[in-house]
């Protein structure tokens, strides 16, 4: 069944448009006004779409946009789903399935995240290096269908070495301070406690998140290549240094990182 809804979609967006986007963006909370840099082909709303899930989330546009950008050819996402909105996690990633079969070969995934490295602050930018799964479900649970990928995938190389270093690149000559960073991914939507985010710290993590994670699976399971950024919304270690955090709050610092990332995603499209 997933695979034909998955052609049926495509079906849809074929009848709508004949571009071909080589890359595939994924706009969460630090990324969402990279649409302004869009030379737009076309937006289809996901209310739109055949079986396609639509975003809940403040902040979150729900619309495909397809275009140019830095001298590629795109299909970005403006807005994203989360297991904690209600729906399954072949929901979540369908959106990346999609992205595949229209013919895409890499995928840039962007979010906001709590910072467990005392070293890592509000506001700096990480590329994520590597992750660790914590979420309750996985998004390759049930029969595999081989049109669509493996069985057992492979995680060695999940996030794409090559992207991570030319990112770097860019920002040190734009004298942006980044990291490379292991996210973990949780189900939320609470936030974590005092006790939750010392472990995560104590486990090797240096991000914490609600997002990305099914989606990275997905787009490996499809053989894509995948590079994620996230910026951080609030520091969550050491344990004295916490604060309450709002939504509110975590778009605020994400909007004030936001040109930054725009800056680093647009040369590192411009380079691949």
């Amino acid at each position: 069944m997933l695979y034909e809804n998955l052609h049926e979609s495509l079906a849809f967006i074929q009848s709508k448009t004949k571009f071909k986007p080589r890359f595939g963006i994924v706009l969460g909370t630090g990324l969402g006004n990279l649409t302004d840099d869009i030379e737009v082909e076309l937006e289809i709303p996901y209310t739109e779409i055949p079986h396609f899930p639509v975003s809940t989330v403040q902040s979150h546009k729900s619309k495909l946009v397809f275009g140019k950008l830095a001298g590629q050819s795109i299909v970005a996402m403006a807005g994203r789903f989360h297991y904690y909105e209600g729906y399954t996690m072949q929901q979540v990633t369908f959106p990346i399935r999609l992205l595949k079969l229209l013919g895409i070969e890499q995928v840039i995934i962007s979010n906001v995240s709590g910072s467990t490295n005392a070293n890592i602050e509000a506001g700096d930018i990480v590329f994520v290096k590597d992750h660790i799964n914590l979420q309750p479900e996985n998004p390759l649970r049930g029969s595999n269908d081989e049109r669509l990928g493996p069985r057992f995938p492979d995680m060695l190389d999940t996030y794409d070495k090559n992207m991570i270093e030319q990112a770097e690149k860019i920002a040190q000559a734009n004298h942006i301070k980044t990291h490379r960073g292991v996210y973990v991914a949780l189900q939320g939507p609470n936030l974590e406690t005092p006790a939750e985010y010392k472990f995560l710290n104590t486990i090797g993590g240096d991000l914490v998140g609600m997002s990305t994670v099914p989606e990275v699976i997905v787009a490996r399971h499809s053989g894509l290549a995948v590079f994620v950024v996230s910026v951080v919304s609030n520091k969550c270690y050491p344990i004295e240094e916490i604060k309450k955090t709002t939504v509110e709050s975590v778009i605020a610092v994400a909007q004030k990182a936001e040109p930054k990332m725009r800056l680093i995603v647009k040369k590192l499209l411009n380079q691949l």
